[in-house]
């Protein structure tokens, strides 16, 4: 096996060395200020400047790493430049007429040396695998390779049903390959109320889903609007939650995530971003990627690709008139092909270092399918193409198993599903805030637009601007200018109501420390309740009442969920049966808003219609929103086992982690020794 790496290895250092030089040539063919005495000349640059970048960017990695984002940005335009003019400084023959020549011409060569390697590797993975293996230099030691470790990926929003499809249909044939062998098993889990990642992400991490009631909320303690993707907000959030003994407590690393699962290490993870640790191995991991030709220009291509397939994918639909649909702006084209580009590359280049320096567990977030379901649809093709990226990602971790210094297994999940449907302003002409208003003739505070795809561009530059002083300056100011788009509402408010949407749920709330109850709401504003649950768009609203306790109100009749009593038309009737038992509990939380709206689904389609501008959506109830996606290692997993809720399934990998000798040092308040693989 080994004879047959190594000489693979050379083989695609021959293919890289050819392609380099043809590069270079070209280069200097349109670039005025680079010459050579001959073609081979610059066939030999091209193999020193290799040699030379292999001596030069670990300096220049270390250096970069401890200034800042800067530097890293820097790293990442002339590191290649840098190594070249070593290089010409022992090579005769190669002329440049400055070192701003080079970073040209490296550039040049890059940009050429891509397109050639994607038509000499047919455009699979091979060589960004064996990048990756290259990337983590050598394997590290740990004191345990008996204990096995565990490979969490989850693959954001994707329903049990599209998950079924795609390994039926060959869009996802890694994933299949797993589970027709036996080795892993295809289940689905129903996700509780809401179907968001806050609160499925702390289950799941954290073993417990309270005091989320959404994807933002008018928090009645801080008297201020919390959104979970921004950092400050989410790192109050965990707060609540943490025990110490999160999914990831024992040697576990969180990437590109909302909440860490106390693991010691977490990169890109909302809730800790900004913490010396997690920062400084952020910036040292993406200048190591950032440095390597094959590393960032990959990505800097694929980003390209993915705004160029994004806009034709829009004038597509536009053109054939695909309905619903929405409009799909050049922001949106940017921030997808971030998530779905430099951000994949990023995590696997993250993942794949920390599996080959040992740790225990890992747990990474993918969320290039929601980014586009939330904008094209769940069910629609564009959609369905990024399952195709995906498996290829599980693909690279899979090869890169092969140099880890202990087994891992891989588990694969969802945190919710997607439902799709024309949003209600589109479909009623109006807004949930503006019905609000109307009916209550008070002023409102309305937050309906989409805020996920602005967090996570933000969670990579706040890890990366680290601490004060100059990475404050750089990244920092790119992160807050992203904060100014995704937190609107989050200062104290002194409107008469607070509307918030997430995705089809929306919440209610009037901005006091006490939270309303049905007689209160029907005294204060008595054309609300009546005329909320009358609206066409409308499938059911909940309140508390101080008689009833939790009360759901339709159109025609209501529910009383304790006891669980009907009277008139059930408002649940057209949702799933486990619609009431999910609605008692978020019903019943104390941060739930006054009143939770959730809009109408129909029967036949299933499409509901979300209150953010959104065709695909979840949040709330009815489609394939609550239908989760769990793929686990058929021997670590009960057979016939049911999950209700991210709580459940919090437990069910720990059970996981436990089985392969995980945990055992774990106290009621964390690990009491240090990790067994530490970097």
């Amino acid at each position: 096996m080994s004879a047959r790496l190594r000489l693979s290895d050379l083989g695609r250092m021959a293919l890289s060395w050819a392609i380099s030089s043809l590069a270079l040539i070209a280069a200097a063919a349109v670039l005025p200020g680079l010459s050579s005495s001959s073609p081979w000349q610059l066939v030999a640059a091209a193999a020193v400047t290799a040699i030379f970048g292999i001596i030069i960017r670990p300096v220049l990695i270390a250096v970069a790493t401890t200034i800042g984002w800067l530097a890293v940005a820097l790293l990442a335009i002339t590191s290649q430049a840098v190594a070249m003019h070593a290089a010409l400084l022992v090579l005769p023959g190669v002329e440049a007429t400055s070192f701003w020549t080079l970073v040209a011409a490296t550039w040049i060569a890059a940009a050429i040396a891509t397109v050639l390697t994607w038509m000499a590797t047919a455009g699979n993975d091979d060589a960004f695998t064996a990048a990756l293996r290259r990337f983590g230099h050598k394997t590290g030691t740990v004191s345990d390779p008996g204990v096995d470790g565990v490979v969490f990926v989850q693959m954001d929003g994707v329903p049990f049903p599209v998950a079924h499809w795609a390994l039926q249909s060959g869009t996802m044939p890694t994933l299949a390959r797993w589970v027709s062998s036996g080795s892993h098993r295809l289940d689905e889990w129903t996700v509780q109320l809401p179907c968001t990642t806050p609160a499925s992400q702390q289950g799941i991490l954290h073993g417990t889903c309270d005091r989320v009631p959404a994807f933002r909320w008018y928090d009645r303690e801080l008297g201020r609007v919390l959104v979970a993707n921004r950092p400050a907000d989410a790192a109050v959030i965990e707060a609540r939650a943490s025990n110490g003994r999160g999914l990831l407590a024992d040697d576990g690393v969180s990437v590109s995530n909302l909440f860490s699962g106390d693991a010691p290490l977490s990169m890109m993870t909302m809730s800790k971003v900004n913490i010396g640790r997690g920062s400084r191995e952020t910036r040292r991991t993406v200048a190591r990627f950032v440095a390597r030709p094959d590393g960032f220009t990959r990505s800097i291509a694929r980003t390209t690709a993915e705004v160029v397939r994004e806009r034709f994918q829009a004038a597509s639909q536009n053109r054939r008139n695909v309905v619903p649909r929405m409009h799909r702006s050049w922001t949106f084209a940017l921030l997808r092909a971030v998530s779905n580009a430099l951000m994949r590359d990023l995590n696997l280049a993250i993942v794949a270092h920390q599996m080959m320096r040992g740790a225990r567990s890992i747990y990474v977030d993918f969320v290039d399918y929601d980014e586009v379901a939330h904008h094209a649809g769940g069910t629609r093709l564009e959609s369905l193409e990024v399952l195709t990226r995906l498996d290829q990602a599980l693909a690279v971790l899979e090869e890169v198993t092969h140099e880890c210094p202990r087994r891992y297994h891989f588990v694969v999940l969802s945190d919710h599903g997607q439902s799709q449907g024309a949003p209600f302003a589109d479909r009623y002409g109006t807004t949930l805030g503006e019905l609000c208003s109307t009916l209550t003739s008070q002023g409102v505070l309305s937050l309906e637009e989409n805020v996920e795809s602005w967090g996570r561009a933000e969670s990579l530059l706040d890890d990366l601007s680290g601490d004060k002083g100059v990475r404050e300056q750089t990244a920092g100011k790119a992160a807050a200018k992203l904060r100014s788009h995704s937190s609107q509402g989050t200062a104290n408010t002194t409107d008469d109501l607070v509307v918030l949407g997430s995705g089809n749920l929306g919440l209610v709330y009037a901005p006091q420390d006490e939270r309303l109850t049905l007689e209160d709401i029907e005294v204060r504003w008595p054309r609300l309740l009546p005329g909320l649950a009358a609206h066409p768009g409308i499938g059911f609203i909940a309140v508390l009442s101080r008689e009833h306790g939790p009360v759901v109100i339709g159109a025609d009749g209501y529910r009383r969920l304790r006891p669980d009593e009907v009277s008139g038309l059930d408002p649940l009737r057209d949702f799933a049966p486990h619609a009431a038992r999910v609605l008692l509990r978020a019903v019943e939380m104390p941060t739930s808003p006054d009143i939770y709206v959730n809009s109408a689904v129909d029967p036949s389609s299933l499409e509901v219609s979300a209150f953010e501008d959104l065709v695909g959506a979840h949040g709330g109830l009815g489609g394939w929103q609550d239908r989760g996606t769990f793929v686990a290692p058929t021997d670590l997993v009960e057979p016939g086992l049911e999950i209700h809720g991210a709580e459940q399934l919090h437990e069910v990998l720990v059970s996981i982690l436990e089985r392969l000798g995980h945990r055992t040092d774990l106290t009621a308040d964390g690990p009491v020794s240090a990790p067994a693989s530490a970097p």
